[in-house]
């Protein structure tokens, strides 16, 4: 790093689980960020912030106005825009180091197993479950991190399933996929705009302590919030063994 770069990080040189070298793993890692929406925005945003070196941000849709109430990477000048190309304007005034990967799709395929294995560690802050579930496969697929989150009324959920480790639950472990689930959206249930920026921000924070490895992952338990009382509680996640997506990985 430059001395310009031993300054701007120097709160997280300062902490010594940290210091130089994990500083250093962020600004070489590449993380993938797939929805620039409610939890993608802070996650984004404090992944730029924290120095990753290179983002790739995924999403197919464009601002609306009534984005604007929680996706704070957008702003009323963005309405109309693929969110992916104003995301990639917010987080180059937040930080002009960091590298953004504008991804103006939907990730399926062939391009999401590419961005996967690309990625040091994915972040799942879509809003639907076929992309969930097709994020899942890939991060099995290729053994990476992914750290996924949920929010919706005044409720938030956190996940990190770690596919480096064999023992470790996958999404479908804990959300079975199947035909006649409905996904619930703010659209028609609404959420409470912090609910996204608490959930998203520990998106972040549980994907950098993946890369500069330190501290307890959440890998193993799924973290619940609600907001409206404020009150936080840990269960734990066990990897179910028949599981068709990792029981054989």
């Amino acid at each position: 790093m430059n001395d310009d770069q031993l300054l701007r990080y120097s709160r997280h040189i300062l902490l010594p689980e940290i210091g130089v070298e994990g500083q250093q793993a962020f600004v070489d890692a590449r993380m993938l960020v797939v929805g620039a929406g409610g939890l993608g925005s802070p996650a984004a945003m404090y992944l730029a912030s924290a120095g990753v070196g290179t983002i790739a941000l995924a999403d197919d849709d464009e601002v609306d106005l009534t984005n604007l109430q929680r996706q704070i990477l957008h702003t009323a000048q963005s309405v109309g825009q693929p969110k992916v190309l104003s995301g990639q304007a917010t987080l180059a005034r937040l930080n002009p180091e960091v590298t953004v990967i504008p991804l103006a799709e939907r990730l399926a395929g062939e391009a999401l197993d590419a961005q996967v294995a690309a990625a040091d560690v994915v972040l799942d802050c879509c809003d639907n479950f076929d992309t969930r579930h097709a994020v899942n496969r890939a991060c099995v697929r290729h053994r990476k991190p992914l750290v996924s989150g949920a929010a919706i009324r005044f409720d938030g959920q956190l996940y990190v399933f770690d596919m480096r480790d064999a023992d470790s639950p996958c999404y479908h472990c804990l959300f079975p996929e199947a035909e006649d689930v409905e996904t619930v959206r703010c659209a028609v249930m609404g959420v409470f705009a912090p609910i996204t920026g608490i959930i998203g921000a520990c998106q972040a924070a549980e994907a950098l302590k993946l890369i500069a490895g330190i501290g307890t992952s959440l890998a193993g338990r799924v973290l619940l919030l609600d907001g409206l009382n404020m009150e936080w509680r840990s269960i734990s996640l066990a990897k179910d063994p028949s599981c068709p997506v990792c029981a054989k990985r």
